[in-house]
């Protein structure tokens, strides 16, 4: 006997918890570009640092959509190759790594460095969320609408009966 629709409770974020992430996203973006758009020094180093910063945020979007995929691959008996991992997890390291090596080398003052380090990391941090959280709500949308046509297909069901 399959459960009835009528006692399937969808699981949805908060819409409280919605801003605060896309708030966390947004602030990090705002506290990295404002370092990275007074960052003394060469342009070159600027240049730099903001490629290693979109590499990472790209990387670290990547990895999310990776992890999920995998998990809800090894539930259905499928996955992506070792190669895909090895490219997935390669290209997250090296971003953090070169970016981390192009922020540890650069001359700027200790204190600029930790600005523009702590900025880096809740970029990566919030972009972790962001990313889990919009997954979230596209599997309770497309959980939505799978809960919507049973329950269309049971009532015109119900009515040729």
């Amino acid at each position: 006997m399959q459960p009835s629709s009528a006692n399937v409770l969808l699981q949805r974020d908060t819409r409280a918890w919605q801003v605060q992430v896309w708030i966390s996203f947004g602030l990090a973006v705002f506290l990295c570009a404002t370092g990275l758009a007074w960052l003394p020094g060469q342009a070159l180093d600027r240049a730099f640092m903001v490629m290693g910063y979109m590499f990472c945020l790209s990387a670290a979007f990547v990895l999310a959509k990776f992890v999920r995929d995998s998990q809800r691959g090894a539930v259905l008996g499928a996955g992506d190759t070792p190669m895909w991992k090895l490219v997935v997890w390669g290209g997250f390291f090296a971003a953090m790594a070169l970016t981390g090596w192009g922020l540890l080398r650069m001359e700027v003052s200790e204190t600029y460095k930790a600005f523009l380090g702590v900025s880096w990391l809740f970029l990566i941090s919030s972009a972790f969320t962001l990313a889990k959280t919009l997954r979230d709500r596209h599997e309770a949308d497309l959980a939505e609408a799978r809960l919507q046509g049973r329950r269309a297909a049971r009532a015109e069901a119900d009515d040729e009966q």
